[in-house]
């Protein structure tokens, strides 16, 4: 991609409003949320159905005990496909999200999301030279439009990156090393923002077994680390029985089903989930790397079950949110949910948005009580 739609002019770095470095604003995040299907729909920020999010919509966030907003966004529908230009209009959208974020005090996450794929779908040494122009190109526009935020606000350079081996890692680690550089070169107070890299695939055992470095830096301790996690998938994300297994409808201790046996979890519970997490502890937290659980949650059955069925459903889901938000605290991870807006069926909707109101108050409490250590 050609560099004309580099930025012009760097500025000097300022430190005004970023005292803080990467651990130091971990310990501020207690529970966050995605607005999901959103900026980063493809077709546009109502396109899969969810309205424009408003200035209402983030302070309900706020009021709910949310501390932080991971925004998913979309670049490259918005820009010019020969020049690698972002529309002016786009980014000033983006922009004024980020400040109603920032004006509620929420610490706000700004990603480039799947985006059709150009990066997560393209970690080959064939597409590399490619993908690292857009890279650059790309994060020198967005860092310079929100390069006046201060410390409230970070920076994501991907999603869910499809490396599963040592040598897609390096290069994806070359696509994290771009990202970093083409944000630090802007100057300002990009200067000494804090920056997010994802694992690969965002899945714990694979970053952990794969991921030995992080990128190169021009300043200490501004880095996270990104997993998310939907495990087990059958209770997380599985949306029909299949030959190979069941969905789980029942998790956690006590959550079980004793009359429909055939879904209860069987695997991916407590015991595994604290296993997890403790790597990431180990590997990085440890380490003085906070890790970012950018996206977790499961879906809600309540069109799919019924009764005493759906209750039990229910309270199993509320325990998951409230135990996983509970451990990630607990090991250094910081619990970002994935709030799609869907309140139909299989959904993940907490909220509302059509009349900006709590819609499951249940998996609500739970999750904010579980992020802020509560019983």
């Amino acid at each position: 991609m050609p560099p004309s739609a580099t930025p012009d002019v760097a500025l000097p770095a300022d430190a005004s409003g970023m005292a803080s470095d990467a651990v130091t604003l971990a310990g501020r995040i207690g529970a966050g949320i995605n607005i999901g299907d959103t900026l980063e729909a493809i077709g546009g920020e109502t396109a899969r159905g969810n309205p424009r999010i408003t200035p209402a919509q983030i302070r309900l966030i706020r009021q709910s005990g949310f501390t932080a907003v991971r925004l998913p966004t979309s670049w490259d529908q918005y820009a010019d496909p020969r020049t690698g230009t972002i529309s002016a209009a786009w980014l000033a959208r983006v922009q004024q999200v980020v400040q109603w974020c920032v004006d509620s005090g929420l610490y706000v996450i700004v990603n480039i999301h799947r985006d059709g794929g150009w990066l997560e779908n393209n970690i080959t040494s064939g597409a590399q030279a490619a993908v690292n122009a857009r890279q650059k190109t790309y994060w020198e526009q967005i860092a310079t439009a929100l390069r006046g935020f201060d410390e409230h606000v970070m920076f994501a350079g991907a999603n869910e990156p499809a490396a599963q081996d040592a040598a897609a890692m390096a290069i994806l680690m070359s696509y994290h090393q771009t990202f970093v550089d083409a944000v630090r070169a802007t100057g300002g107070r990009n200067a000494w923002r804090v920056l997010v890299v994802q694992g690969p695939c965002a899945d714990i055992d694979l970053t952990c077994s794969l991921m030995h470095t992080m990128p190169a830096d021009t300043v200490p301790n501004r880095q996270m680390v990104e997993i998310h996690y939907y495990t087990p998938y059958q209770f997380a994300l599985m949306r029909s029985d299949a030959g190979w297994g069941n969905r789980f409808f029942y998790w956690g201790a006590g959550c079980h089903s004793a009359t429909d046996t055939a879904h209860n979890a069987t695997w991916g519970e407590e015991s595994d989930l604290d296993a997890l997490y403790a790597k990431m502890k180990r590997k990085f937290v440890d380490k003085g790397i906070p890790v970012v659980m950018g996206e977790f949650g499961a879906i809600r059955r309540s069109a799919t079950l019924a009764g005493a069925n759906l209750r039990l459903h229910l309270d199993s889901r509320a325990h998951f949110l409230e135990y996983a938000s509970r451990q990630a605290r607990a090991n250094g991870l910081l619990p970002f949910y994935w709030d799609d807006g869907a309140t139909g069926n299989d959904g993940f909707a907490l909220f509302d948005r059509e009349t900006n109101s709590p819609f499951d108050p249940q998996a609500l409490d739970a999750l904010i009580r579980g992020a802020n250590g509560q019983r």
